[in-house]
């Protein structure tokens, strides 16, 4: 791997683009977190743009983790989410140089992958979450679904008294017995609470209960899972690696969900990948609007031998993400029989629109 010689970033509030070039004018293309993406851009090009500019990358988790130590003051998520902009150009300029998907060069296959219809909403009820879902599964051939329950970050509180425990039979009712169906708590619950809702759930044959209690007090979540059979998931917002060994050793969770974006990219989570396949938990991402945090995913998941059953695919437009619309020249994201398919193009395989690139905020960062 040759010097990378600059780095941009092209970005509005909501995402980021990042485009690395090597000191023989290859380029590669990456994003950084999305939600507050100009200042993880700032992020970028402030604390990790010093540290990897002229760098001989041969070892990239050595790199990485020269940055983290290099701003150790500031352990947290902004760091990761620009980490995750720089690594994920690496591995699509190392597509490029090998003509090869990143999927191949992970170890996989292109190919296709089952995905489930991810819901994000909570202002709206039961029935007409089931309505909509019942009409993706018709469209689209969706068998497998995720609604939300409680309040996010609730303290035990629903969005409106009931309606978790009216969404839950909802789902089953109206999609069918052999529908897979999954529920996202995102923090809302106690333990006693959870394990209260789990019942519900289980008695409902649902088959994963994503981040039931505040994900930081993995001890809460620990008892959630040891009391319940249903599977008890979590890990999308966790970027500190020992977090993420401790929540494996203790297995807080049944099945580990790394944001690609949130831990800083791919080598990071190849990290995380390691350590569950070595306790035996499978790896279901976080990826939960359709930037390139999911055709990130979509070619982990693809190279991976403890890939989870599914991929999380957001089902949420314009009303809901009006950001990521049009954001790239060709179609990265068809859905076809509750599939998506993993292409062959060297790289990411992705074109940025022109017009987005032309009314984002630039800046850029140059090895003199």
């Amino acid at each position: 791997m040759l010097r990378i010689t600059s780095i941009e970033t092209f970005c509005n509030e909501f995402v980021g683009f990042v485009r690395i070039t090597d000191e023989t004018g290859l380029e590669g293309w990456g994003q950084v977190s999305t939600y507050h993406s100009d200042i993880t851009c700032q992020v970028l090009h402030r604390q990790v743009a010093p540290w990897i500019l002229g760098a001989q990358i041969s070892d990239l988790d050595d790199l990485l983790d020269l940055v983290t130590e290099r701003e150790h003051k500031f352990p947290g998520s902004y760091l990761r989410r620009a980490i995750g902009g720089f690594d994920t150009a690496i591995w699509d300029l190392r597509g490029k140089q090998s003509q090869k998907p990143v999927v191949e060069l992970l170890g996989g296959e292109p190919g296709k992958l089952r995905a489930y219809a991810s819901s994000m909403k909570r202002d709206i009820t039961p029935k007409e979450e089931a309505e909509r879902l019942v009409r993706l599964q018709g469209e689209f051939g969706y068998d497998a679904f995720k609604v939300r329950a409680g309040a996010e970050v609730g303290r035990n509180e629903d969005e409106w008294p009931g309606r978790t425990e009216e969404i839950i039979p909802t789902m089953r009712k109206y999609l069918g017995q052999d529908a897979s169906l999954l529920i996202d708590a995102n923090s809302c619950y106690s333990p006693d609470r959870a394990i209260e809702v789990g019942r519900i759930l289980e008695d409902h044959g649902f088959c994963h209960f994503e981040e039931p209690c505040p994900y930081w007090e993995l001890e809460q979540t620990k008892i959630v899972t040891d009391t319940l059979g249903i599977d008890v998931t979590g890990g999308e917002q966790d970027c500190d690696i020992p977090t993420w060994k401790r929540m494996i050793d203790m297995r807080a969770v049944d099945i580990v969900q790394p944001d690609i974006l949130y831990l800083g990219g791919i080598s990071r989570t190849m990290r995380i990948v390691e350590l569950a396949k070595s306790a035996g938990l499978p790896v279901t991402p976080h990826c939960a609007n359709l930037s390139l945090v999911t055709l990130f995913t979509m070619h982990l998941l693809k190279a991976i031998p403890n890939a989870g059953k599914y991929l999380e695919f957001s089902i949420e437009g314009a009303d809901y993400y009006p950001w990521q619309q049009d954001l790239f020249k060709n179609s990265l994201f068809d859905i076809e029989d509750g599939c998506v398919s993993v292409k062959s193009d060297p790289g990411w395989g992705f074109e940025i629109n022109d017009e987005w690139l032309s009314k984002s905020d630039y800046q850029v960062s140059k090895f003199e």
